[in-house]
């Protein structure tokens, strides 16, 4: 009994309690970054921001969360219902399930695999899904069309996502998110690759729905895309999705090309700090970019989105792969090089 308690249970027990620690510190991480995101568009268009809930407003996300939690689900009575619900949950639940594989500190890492970025991009790829599923089942044409906007958009920034990642890797010689930062020792990526970590920045605000390339839930034309229908806990899965993806992106620059934990200088005042600490700084930091994009930029037109997407990023980052291999080629750095 002894044996099985020390090499089957416990094991479980510290797993379960790894995955219930990342997901409250995500629901909590998201439930501040649209408290964050409310007051830095109130300070850029000279409003106040939420003040009235809790000292300085702190409460307020609580508050919403609440509110959406009492609200009736409503169902349309044309939509495919099985599908209905379950698009939300698998948004949600995907976001989540792309934390097991982010490293926060050397060694502090849910799942080490050898293979992350492949997890991550497989991950981002079924994404897709929960949207599809959302506009297809709701049977409304708003929601439909920003589905159909929001599968040609991700499907489309993926492709240059995929070739920025590729640009890391050459660098590194290691698919593993742990080996990237420790290869980032002594020089952060953002500085030899500071083109790709731009088009990576981009391809992040599109892969996200975020403004300017908020097009699959335009108001103007759409309503809200493919969460028209929704409402309740199962609007909230999309928003918390959304924002749980922002964060994830956020760190996933920061790991690819600001040395995720390490310091910026490795001298005695920055090395006393905690590697999390610095992850956390660099990804606020990424984070406070897309609240001020959307405060300052216009959105785009759909055909201007498709064709930054694939005749601008894509050439673009196809040449930076080849750009980057030959000269790693010639310098004798390229990893696995005898």
């Amino acid at each position: 009994m002894a044996e099985f308690l020390s090499e089957y249970l416990w094991p479980l027990v510290l797993l379960i309690l790894q995955v219930v620690a990342i997901i409250v510190a995500l629901l909590i991480a998201v439930a501040y970054l649209t408290y964050a995101e409310r007051k830095v568009l109130a300070a850029i268009q000279l409003r106040r921001g939420p003040n009235v809930v809790g000292p300085f407003g702190l409460l307020q996300p609580f508050a919403d969360g609440l509110k959406l939690l009492t609200k009736e689900t409503i169902i349309p009575t044309v939509a495919n219902k099985v599908i209905f619900i379950t698009a939300p949950i698998l948004t949600f639940g995907l976001s989540l399930a792309a934390w097991a594989v982010i490293p926060v500190n050397d060694g502090w890492v849910m799942a080490d695999i050898n293979v992350g970025i492949l997890y991550l991009f497989a991950i981002s790829s079924l994404g897709v899904y929960g949207i599809i599923m959302a506009g297809w089942a709701s049977n409304s044409k708003y929601p439909f069309l920003g589905a159909l906007r929001s599968a040609a958009q991700m499907v489309s920034y993926e492709v240059s996502i995929g070739l920025v990642l590729i640009t890391v890797l050459l660098c590194v010689g290691s698919l593993n998110l742990s080996d990237i930062v420790r290869a980032q020792q002594g020089l952060w990526f953002v500085l030899p690759l500071f083109p790709m970590f731009v088009v990576f920045f981009i391809s992040a605000l599109a892969e996200t729905n975020r403004t300017p390339f908020d097009l699959p839930e335009a108001e103007a034309e759409l309503v809200a895309g493919f969460f028209s229908e929704y409402s309740s806990m199962s609007f909230a899965m999309f928003y918390l999705a959304e924002y749980a993806n922002m964060i994830l992106m956020s760190t996933l620059m920061s790991i690819l090309f600001l040395g995720g934990w390490l310091p910026p200088l490795n001298i005695a005042p920055f090395t006393d700090i905690p590697g999390p600490i610095w992850l956390g700084l660099k990804v606020a930091c990424i984070l406070f970019c897309f609240i001020w994009i959307r405060a300052t930029f216009p959105r785009y037109r759909y055909d201007q989105l498709m064709r930054l997407g694939w005749k601008v990023f894509l050439p673009f980052s196809l040449f930076w792969v080849v750009l980057t291999a030959g000269v790693l080629l010639y310098a004798g750095w390229l990893p696995g090089q005898s």
